[in-house]
């Protein structure tokens, strides 16, 4: 079994602008610049079977570069914080290659659940119970960059990848990549 999921690989003008954002911030654990990336489906954990008929899928897929606009912080997991996010704008684009490539994972056999599509890039990860003082600064990081924006950019192209989970954070692999045609 593998933990695998489909995502838009980031360009670097935007990688580069993502890594600089929590600079300061002090809490947490960034997620490291080569982990960057934008989840399509995460398929969980998969038999190596279904990899074939996934890739024969994803090779068919003829879509457009995906225009990324990353704007506004978010912090997710509720009074309790576990994630720091960058959200990304729902252009017709994107959301058309989700809603496509979830097709094709459901076509090679596995049972994606239906959620509501929240473009976003992870930036931090933090631990449960975070101390008061650490909420803190949290506060007071986002009152001064919650609404932070990068450079309009151009995704060109889409990955399957493998999470393999470590004590120090997952580690990603990718297996293919899939290109979009230049717009």
């Amino acid at each position: 079994m593998r933990r695998l999921f489909l995502a838009l690989d980031l360009p670097d003008n935007l990688r580069d602008g993502l890594m600089a954002l929590p600079e300061g911030l002090g809490i947490g654990r960034e997620v490291e610049e080569e982990n960057l990336h934008l989840t399509l489906a995460f398929l969980d954990a998969q038999p190596d079977h279904i990899l074939e008929p996934l890739h024969d899928g994803l090779t068919t897929v003829q879509q457009p570069q995906v225009r990324l606009q990353l704007t506004g912080l978010e912090l997710w997991g509720g009074r309790q914080p576990s994630t720091l996010v960058m959200l990304a704008e729902r252009v017709p684009e994107l959301i058309h290659l989700q809603e496509k490539l979830a097709h094709l994972v459901r076509v090679a056999g596995v049972d994606l659940p239906r959620r509501r599509f929240k473009p976003h890039v992870t930036l931090v990860r933090f631990q449960r119970g975070l101390p008061p003082e650490a909420q803190a600064r949290l506060a007071a990081f986002m009152a001064a960059e919650g609404g932070a924006s990068l450079p309009l950019a151009e995704a060109e192209s889409f990955s399957i990848y493998q999470s393999t989970l470590t004590a120090d954070g997952p580690l990603y692999e990718a297996l293919a990549t899939y290109p979009l045609q230049p717009v």
